[in-house]
């Protein structure tokens, strides 16, 4: 099995590394391709007026100057030149679940392998708020092997991914993997911060803060809350089919 492993974080993140422990617990044909520079955040996005370089970082390794969108592309079309069996996009520094799935960089990298034709799932270490120090990254590694080698024996749907979080605690505290759906945050989570430069101009952070927040029984969101690995799935396809039925009496 030839697996390819990306990231949004960067290619010097060691969630990368960590992916690529994970990889290499499944198989020995291991490829990375991955931004040269943090992309978080920059969902799935396609560099189009830009050209994309790419430099090779070692055996089996490249770094791209572009999204992680980019990177997928360049791994299929340029660096391995044929399909991979497999894309695990992460270990992303930070959880990515509810409506962050709609802003990740590294669930974009694995809707990317889908839309290809590549089973694909994006994995997230979670990391509280403010926290110090390093995510518990050994949680990360200690599960996934073996969530991974469930989600191959299972086999995947057409267009769909798998994203995948791990709580922010140590592995002896994981309170079991269960399957989950998407969650939604409160509307209040995004923040934009103003301050001003050394000659008084104003500029501005957009950032994340606290918000109160009880989440839904079932939801990615209340597993991590629960100290639960969730596993997502997650479609390409994203018509919504009561609004579809409901409008085809209306337009007709």
């Amino acid at each position: 099995m030839r697996i390819l492993v990306t990231n949004d974080d960067g290619i010097h993140a060691p969630g990368l590394e960590v992916a690529e422990r994970i990889a290499r617990r499944l198989s020995g044909d291991v490829w990375v391709v991955a931004p040269e520079y943090d992309q978080s955040g920059v969902a799935h996005a396609l560099s189009i007026s830009d050209p994309v370089r790419l430099r090779q970082a070692g055996e089996k390794r490249y770094a791209v100057r572009g999204t992680p969108t980019d990177c997928v592309i360049m791994a299929l079309k340029v660096v391995i030149g044929e399909k991979p069996d497999l894309v695990i996009s992460g270990v992303n520094r930070g959880q990515n679940m509810a409506d962050d799935v709609t802003y990740s960089g590294t669930v974009a990298g694995a809707m990317e392998g889908t839309l290809l034709g590549i089973p694909s799932v994006a994995l997230s270490q979670a990391y509280g708020y403010q926290s110090i120090g390093d995510p518990k990254w050994e949680t990360a590694e200690a599960y996934a092997p073996e969530i991974l080698s469930t989600l191959i024996a299972q086999g995947f749907g057409g267009d769909v991914l798998y994203n995948i979080n791990f709580p922010n605690c140590e592995p002896s505290e994981v309170n079991g993997v269960v399957v989950t759906r998407q969650g939604r945050r409160v509307p209040d989570w995004l923040k934009v911060d103003k301050r001003a430069d050394g000659r008084g101009h104003p500029y501005y952070w957009i950032g994340f803060q606290r918000a109160k927040m009880d989440p839904e029984e079932g939801t990615d969101l209340a597993a991590l809350a629960n100290r639960q690995v969730s596993v997502t799935p997650l479609s390409l396809n994203l018509t919504d089919e009561p609004a579809l039925g409901k409008l085809a009496g209306v337009f007709s």
